[in-house]
């Protein structure tokens, strides 16, 4: 029985990774101009205002008391910081390596966190998993070419955004051990969501009119984030968090893919290459076993 539910918990994470994937496909349908800041703060409110809707017809308030307060602020801190150091990052370094960066930092820090706060021992095929899912990131990235600059700040931003979602992953685990997922998702996102609004005062919001722009945002809302994280959470509940964050690796290789198939973007020899390692990395995590767990530590509870 807990061996199904390790494997429903794996697909659960897969295809939110794959509806993370689309993300990159959608801002390509924003009009000129568009402030990626503002998209990602406007993602998180709208995300955080469905998903409350849900959990108020649902469950009424009763799930929206009783939250632990370090722990809630700590995962609407790193969600927050998650938004405003990639975006920060891939602006200073640009896309491939900040992409590179924030993308292969976060499974080797989502192994680290879940071992020392949760005790959770990563096995043998976690290791082999995560390194060909890294190495095959890093080569579908630099394989579209193009001028590679190294900005050390943009690097430790990106980074930082890695460790942020690792930690936000470590945290909102705790989280729903004693709250539903739609209830974690909604009072996360929406503190988030205040925590950046800050971030908007004297940005240009004229773009946003269009109703290619509102189908963008609707988009990035419900289903990157409200949906994507309904699914991500229902397998976090089942899956380590070293294992869930190694799975979300998947969201670049649908970005390829999407890239390809979509926007007609060519993919080389090279490009294969990346997309068969990352497919090679999350088939061996998806078919092995489970991380050993040994006593759980407390964080931000």
């Amino acid at each position: 029985m807990q061996e199904n539910d390790s494997r429903s918990g794996v697909w659960f994470v897969l295809m939110a990774a794959m509806l993370w994937g689309t993300t990159g496909t959608t801002q390509a349908f924003a009009p000129v101009g568009f402030d990626p800041m503002v998209i990602g703060t406007l993602r998180l409110a709208l995300g955080g205002v469905a998903m409350l809707l849900i959990v108020l017809v649902t469950s009424g308030v009763s799930q929206l008391k009783g939250w632990p307060l370090k722990a809630t602020l700590t995962a609407a801190v790193c969600t927050a910081l998650y938004q405003a150091f990639f975006f920060a990052g891939v602006a200073k370094t640009g896309v491939a390596v900040g992409t590179i960066v924030g993308i292969g930092s976060a499974p080797v820090a989502g192994g680290a966190l879940g071992y020392f706060f949760r005790g959770e021992r990563p096995g043998r095929s976690w290791f082999v998993a995560t390194s060909l899912a890294i190495v095959g990131c890093v080569v579908l990235t630099l394989s579209s070419g193009g001028d590679v600059v190294i900005d050390l700040a943009g690097v430790a931003l990106a980074i930082g955004a890695g460790i942020a979602y690792a930690a936000y992953t470590l945290v909102i685990k705790g989280l729903l051990e004693k709250h539903e997922p739609n209830a974690v998702v909604a009072v996360v996102f929406c503190l988030g969501a205040l925590m950046l609004a800050p971030l908007l005062i004297g940005r240009d919001m004229a773009w946003l009119a269009s109703p290619r722009s509102i189908a963008v945002i609707l988009h990035l809302g419900l289903v990157t984030a409200a949906l994507a994280y309904w699914l991500f959470t229902r397998g976090l509940k089942r899956v380590p968090v070293a294992t869930a964050v190694t799975l979300t690796l998947a969201e670049p290789l649908t970005a390829g893919l999407l890239g390809f198939l979509v926007l007609g973007e060519q993919l080389n020899t090279t490009s294969f290459v990346g997309i068969a390692l990352i497919f090679s990395g999350l088939a061996v995590l998806s078919l092995g076993g489970r991380p050993t767990p040994k006593a759980p530590a407390e964080f931000g509870g």
